[in-house]
C-alpha cells in the first residue's frame, strides 16, 4: 500500500501514466483512429465521450493490448505497452467474455490464479452489496447482473489505469449510484480510470477530465472544470452541442 504522502508526490508532480503519439488504426480502407495523440497523468477520471463509430472502442482495445496500432505508439508508465503492461491495466470490454456455464466464485478463483493483484475479499464484499449469489452460475443471472460482475471482477484488481467500456450500459438507473461508488470506491488513489459512456448526465459529477473522440480524431482533451467555466454549461450539454445530439 502506498503511503498517503507519496500518493500526494505523484499527483503534485503531474506523474504520466499514459501516452499516445500519433495514434492511428486503420481496418483495410476504414481508418478508425487518425493520428491520436494525448497523455493522462496518474490520479484521475477521465471521460472517453464519443458518438457512436467515433473510434472509442478501438482506442481502449489499443491501450489494453487487445489491438496493434497502424501508425504511432502507446507508452504505460513510460513503456511500451506488450505483455507487461496488461499486469498493470484492468479492462472492461463492451460485451461479455466469461464463460457463463461457470459459478460465480468460481470466475473469482481463475482471476484470483490469473492476476497477482486480484483481491478476492474485495470482489466478494462488492457481490454481497449488489446481492449477487456467487454460487450461481453466470448465465443464470439477468443481462444486467452479469455486467455488474464484470465490472466488480475488474474493479478487484489493484491496477494502475482501469479502462471501462460502457461500465453503466446494462445497468438499471436504481444500480447506476451504487456502480459509479464502486467504481470511486475500489481504485487506488494513485491510479487512473478511463471510462466511456453516453450516459454523460450519470458520470460527470466524478470525472477530472474529458476527451472528446470524433470521426477518429481527438477534438477536445481538457479538464472538466475549465470546460464549464470557459462556457458555463454541464459537460453533458457541451457535448450534445459539440456533436449535435
Amino acid at each position: 500500500m502506498l503511503f498517503p504522502s507519496f500518493l500526494n508526490i505523484l499527483k503534485e508532480t503531474n506523474m504520466t501514466l499514459l501516452e499516445c503519439k500519433n495514434l492511428t488504426k486503420n481496418y483495410g480502407n476504414h481508418t478508425a483512429l487518425s493520428d491520436v495523440s494525448f497523455q493522462i497523468d496518474a490520479g484521475h477520471i477521465i471521460g472517453l465521450l464519443g458518438p457512436n463509430g467515433s473510434g472509442k472502442t478501438t482506442l481502449m482495445k489499443l491501450i489494453a493490448g487487445l489491438l496493434g496500432a497502424t501508425s504511432g505508439s502507446i507508452y504505460v508508465r513510460e513503456e511500451p505497452v506488450g505483455p507487461g503492461s496488461k499486469n498493470i491495466i484492468s479492462y472492461l470490454p463492451d460485451h461479455s467474455y466469461l464463460d457463463g456455464n461457470m459459478r460465480v466464485q468460481d470466475i473469482i478463483d481463475f482471476f484470483a490464479d490469473f492476476y497477482e493483484d486480484f483481491d478476492s475479499l474485495r470482489a466478494y464484499d462488492m457481490m454481497a452489496k449488489l446481492q449477487i449469489n456467487p454460487r450461481q452460475k453466470l448465465k443464470t443471472l439477468s443481462k444486467g447482473t452479469q455486467e455488474k460482475v464484470q465490472l466488480i471482477l475488474v474493479m478487484s484488481r489493484h491496477a494502475s489505469l482501469y479502462i471501462l467500456d460502457e461500465p453503466l450500459a446494462g445497468v438499471d438507473p436504481a444500480a447506476r449510484d451504487y456502480i459509479l461508488d464502486t467504481i470511486l470506491s475500489n481504485y487506488d488513489e494513485n491510479a487512473s480510470i478511463l471510462i466511456s459512456t453516453h450516459l454523460i448526465s450519470d458520470i460527470e459529477n466524478i470525472l477530472d477530465e474529458v476527451i472528446f473522440i470524433q470521426d477518429g480524431t481527438l477534438h477536445t482533451h481538457a479538464s472538466v472544470d475549465e470546460l464549464r467555466e470557459r462556457d458555463n454549461k454541464s459537460i453533458d450539454t457541451i457535448f450534445r452541442e459539440v456533436f449535435k445530439c
